[in-house]
């Protein structure tokens, strides 16, 4: 039988999905999710993320730092350790404060297992700590390295070219993946940073909101048939979290919505994506009829019909998020979809009503789209 970090080795595609790019990046992804929660938690402003020229990847934060303390909660082991050695069984830690960026709820102990070196430094209660493991295993305890300015966590990781058919991470998934995490998490800051090459280091910081994802360059296209974008949040104790949600319609005939739980990407949907477009439906056959753009004997919009041109982002934070299949690409939670759905009718139906210009760009292009098929 195979246990802990050797389990890992052996299998690592149940782990991180693969052993290819995408395995490696996933690598990445699990030491950024700690120091995601750690501002999600409201103890750090920023995530520092850095392709060393050495092909490492560095991940730091400014937050409080991993405690180096033994306790009765870590069975023996300093935080530190417990947090790039413990293999966890059972579901991951959830809830809204929570980015859902694991696949088996396992974080940095799975890249530490995956990687041929790793060094971790500390700067926590103005003391420096420095740790450095091999191919998993601790090399020596944590060990006091000097005083320490401010508080954080940096890990340092080089993925064993034993294991991946590739230890050169690409400087563009990472990017989209952390401007994702900036724009569902307002206020993070996370900086990317490609030391790699010999010339000046490539470097982008992503800091923004939601409706962000409608007005990006490289996630919407299109020529916007009103000028606003139409964003809001709500928070509903039936589904025990929030929503939040941007929408525009854009001159053209393709949906682009992209729906997330817990700052994890949905490609498959769910109760929140089908919440969404029962809102959206029902919004807009309301003001329709409201208006009389459509007569009593015409049939109601359909959401397909509706969709057309519609850029949109989904964002649900969830104290229990349920989703289905191993690769959680689905949400299951059934509250979901009556809170989206009555969410989403009241606010764009409200936004309709008061800009009555652009809800009738909006209606007037669906309906006559509608009456020429």
């Amino acid at each position: 039988m195979l246990t802990g970090l050797e389990a890992i080795r052996k299998r690592p595609g149940m782990y991180v999905g693969s052993t290819s790019e995408r395995g490696l990046h996933q690598a990445v992804f699990e030491v950024v999710g700690p120091a995601v929660n750690e501002f999600l938690a409201g103890h750090a402003n920023s995530v520092d993320v850095t392709l060393t020229p050495d092909g490492g990847v560095r991940v730091a934060d400014d937050g409080p730092g991993v405690p180096v303390e033994v306790t009765g909660e870590t069975d023996g082991l300093s935080g530190l350790e417990a947090l790039l050695t413990r293999v966890y069984a059972g579901p991951q830690a959830a809830g809204r404060n929570t980015a859902a960026m694991g696949m088996a709820g396992m974080g940095p102990c799975v890249t530490n297992a995956l990687s041929s070196r790793l060094t971790a430094e500390v700067r926590r209660d103005e003391s420096r700590w420095v740790q450095e493991y091999a191919y998993g295993v601790a090399v020596a305890p944590p060990t006091a390295a000097g005083q320490a300015s401010g508080g954080g966590t940096t890990i340092t990781f080089w993925p064993d070219s034993d294991i991946f058919e590739t230890v050169e991470c690409s400087f563009a998934v990472l990017a989209e993946r952390f401007r994702e995490l900036a724009f569902l998490n307002r206020g993070l800051r996370i900086t990317l940073s490609d030391a790699r090459s010999s010339g000046e280091p490539q470097s982008v910081r992503f800091l923004g909101e939601a409706a962000d994802f409608i007005t990006f360059p490289h996630t919407s296209a299109g020529t916007p048939v009103h000028p606003d974008v139409i964003a809001f949040e709500w928070e509903d104790p039936r589904m025990d979290g929030t929503v939040e949600v941007a929408l525009r319609w854009l001159a053209s005939h393709e949906e682009r919505v992209r729906s997330f739980a817990n700052s994890r990407p949905t490609p498959g949907g769910g109760t929140h994506l089908l919440g969404f477009h029962d809102g959206v439906t029902a919004a807009v056959n309301a003001y329709a009829r409201e208006r009389r753009v459509l007569r009593a004997t015409d049939p109601d919009l359909s959401t397909d019909r509706i969709g057309e041109g519609l850029a949109a982002v989904v964002s649900v934070k969830l104290d229990h998020p349920s989703f289905e299949g191993a690769t959680c690409g689905v949400l299951g939670n059934p509250k979901v979809r009556d809170c989206l759905g009555e969410a989403v009718q009241e606010h764009l139906g409200g936004w309709l009503e008061e800009h009555p210009a652009q809800a009738a760009a909006i209606v007037d292009r669906i309906v006559a789209d509608a009456s020429r098929t």
